[in-house]
């Protein structure tokens, strides 16, 4: 039932003519209020929020349904969307206190508010616990915030960053001296966002975001002083499987686009979809997608159901990424000239696809990960 209301809402709202536009126009770089509101109105915000909080009690494998069919039409959409759900809801339910949950959540799921999350930066994304050097202070009741983050999805149109910052530049164990806070955006002159172009997923934002003396309530505090790391663990690994989800809508989306035109375009007096290079690129991409989208369910019912996830989240996004980037390059293969012309998708799903191979992780990262759970050594 979801999953065929997500569709025809995307079909209808989305897909085609909104994705391109938001896509072209350099200046949004993000979907502008009517679509906020339309997708309000479909009630969806509430999914990933508990019945006692005002939503929907939906599970993880709703948010993957829902990442998925949004991204069938368009990956920005999916981004916008999916930042609120998952560094807003989804990272208060891992590791808020009750209060933070009923404060923040019935806001989210009425779509009232909007998140971002913001780790990475200019020094390094990946290695997060020797690269951040974004700290924090007490003062009073409240923390002080000085540092630098870099390419923030959607900072710009954010209520509040959940920001991992360092509390603790004495001790020798990295990972506990770190912690996250709810950021508050609106009105905080301490706080400076600046949106930088880019040429993939255009109609989501990537930002700096500087913090001169920002002050943050010592109450938006997620989780305990020092111990920001262990509670990002969970939301992360919600953000690798959110991303395989949305990638599988970019496969989709390329297979259904090339199967249509493999349906209609002639060479040599006959549909190409009769000439078997043809069909093995579309069968490819269909085996590919339905192992994508496997692993990325289980991935998603390990975490909803508590089991440890890690490696399975990366597993996910690595695969799904690359089966995704796959498919968009088959996809111009079988469009040819036609495919490079911004009035067809399939050019979108590609650019989008690639960044997806290196954000929020690199893949070449993701697989030293997975290598480690078979217990070798660390590579890096």
């Amino acid at each position: 039932m979801l999953r065929k209301s997500m569709r025809e809402f995307v079909d209808k709202e989305i897909k085609g003519e909104y994705a391109r536009d938001l896509d072209d126009d350099l200046s949004k770089m993000f979907i502008d209020e009517s679509m906020w509101q339309k997708i309000k109105d479909l009630g969806i915000f509430a999914a990933s929020v508990p019945e006692e909080y005002g939503g929907l009690g939906g599970s993880i494998i709703d948010d993957v349904i829902i990442s998925e069919e949004f991204a069938r039409g368009s990956t920005a959409v999916a981004m916008s969307f999916g930042a609120t759900t998952g560094f807003g809801a989804r990272s208060i339910l891992f590791g808020g206190t009750e209060e933070q949950k009923r404060l923040y959540l019935p806001q989210i799921a009425e779509g009232e508010i909007k998140f971002a999350m913001a780790v990475t930066e200019p020094a390094g994304g990946t290695d997060l616990l020797g690269a951040i050097t974004t700290t924090a202070r007490p003062e009073g009741d409240h923390f002080i915030v000085s540092g630098q983050k870099i390419y923030i999805t959607n900072a710009h149109m954010a209520d509040y960053i959940l920001t991992l910052v360092r509390t603790d530049e004495t001790t020798r164990k990295k990972s506990k001296s770190l912690t996250l806070f709810l950021m508050p955006v609106k009105d905080n002159p301490g706080v400076k966002i600046v949106p930088m172009k880019k040429f993939t997923i255009k109609g989501a934002s990537a930002c700096e975001v500087f913090f001169d003396n920002a002050k943050v309530p010592a109450e938006n505090m997620v989780g305990e002083l020092h111990n920001g790391w262990y509670v990002l663990l969970k939301t992360l690994n919600h953000e690798r499987i959110i991303v395989a989800a949305l990638t599988n809508g970019i496969g989709q989306a390329a297979l259904e686009d090339m199967v249509a035109y493999a349906k209609k375009r002639e060479a040599f007096g006959r549909p190409i979809g009769q000439y078997q290079s043809i069909q093995h690129k579309i069968a490819d991409t269909a085996m590919e997608l339905e192992l994508a989208k496997l692993i990325t369910y289980k991935a998603a019912w390990l975490l909803e159901a508590g089991k440890p996830c890690h490696m399975e989240a990366v597993m996910a996004k690595v695969f799904s990424s690359e089966m995704a980037f796959k498919a968009g390059t088959r996809g111009l293969d079988i469009f040819a000239g036609y495919g490079v012309t911004l009035e067809c998708d399939m050019q979108r799903y590609f650019r989008d696809s690639r960044q997806c191979t290196f954000s929020p992780i690199s893949n070449e990262m993701a697989r030293n990960f997975i290598a480690e759970q078979f217990g070798l050594p660390k590579s890096y």
